[in-house]
């Protein structure tokens, strides 16, 4: 029960911070989260945990959110700042990767505490960053592509909105998880609880593709900050 509040509040603030940062900062902000969310994403993945009975990792709601961002920009900006965000993600993680194993190398002093815990999650990254930057490559660079296939057949249409918003997410949400999942986890753990991490991963991540049909409404209505660029 408690995990079911705690996704469901992260839902909330996760999808509702993505619209707070495109009103402040425009599309930087919508860039900063995608950034975030990756980061981030790679070190809550690593967590298994149980929401309604469905065993599946606690990142799946912050990685899902970052689909909604290169919508956002596919939407108001176009397909070349859309594919921006999946770049600048892209460059993060292997920066991230390539730290994490720099500080992994480094042997701790008589008064550190926090190296093993380290080794434990740094141990994860390698299999975890790649599976997310193949996963993440290629499912995101596939949802700005159907987007734009999409809005080459509605045009520029709001009631056709949901279909380019959840239609291109569905599907490049299930290439990733296949992807990801494969990578980071094929082996590591047993292949029944494998397979539950395979299919309930994208039910939830599905299930936030959905739900953020209305903040991708409500980004189309809003005018940021000191915003003069975009499309008409």
């Amino acid at each position: 029960m408690y995990n079911n509040t705690i996704f469901i509040a992260t839902v909330l603030v996760y999808l509702g911070s993505v619209i707070l940062l495109y009103k402040v900062f425009g599309k930087n902000g919508l860039f900063a989260f995608a950034i975030f969310g990756t980061l981030l994403g790679n070190i809550a993945v690593c967590k298994c945990v149980d929401i309604f009975g469905l065993s599946t990792t606690a990142g799946n709601v912050l990685y899902a959110s970052t689909f909604l961002v290169t919508d956002i920009l596919s939407e108001k900006y176009g397909k070349r700042e859309a594919s921006k965000a999946v770049a600048y993600s892209f460059s993060i993680m292997v920066l991230w990767l390539i730290g994490t194993q720099m500080i992994a190398l480094f042997e701790p002093n008589a008064n550190d505490y926090i190296n093993d815990s380290l080794e434990v999650v740094f141990s994860l990254v390698p299999r975890v960053t790649i599976g997310s930057l193949v996963g993440f490559l290629v499912s995101q660079n596939l949802d700005v592509f159907l987007y734009h296939s999409i809005w080459k057949k509605t045009g520029n249409d709001r009631k056709m909105l949901w279909l380019r918003n959840n239609g291109s997410t569905l599907i490049s949400q299930a290439v990733d998880t296949v992807i990801f999942t494969t990578i980071a986890f094929l082996n590591v753990y047993p292949t029944n609880v494998f397979i539950s991490i395979l299919v309930t991963t994208y039910v939830f991540k599905a299930l936030v593709a959905l739900l953020d049909t209305p903040f991708m409404y409500w980004a189309r209505r809003i005018r940021p900050v000191k915003e003069e660029d975009i499309i008409k």
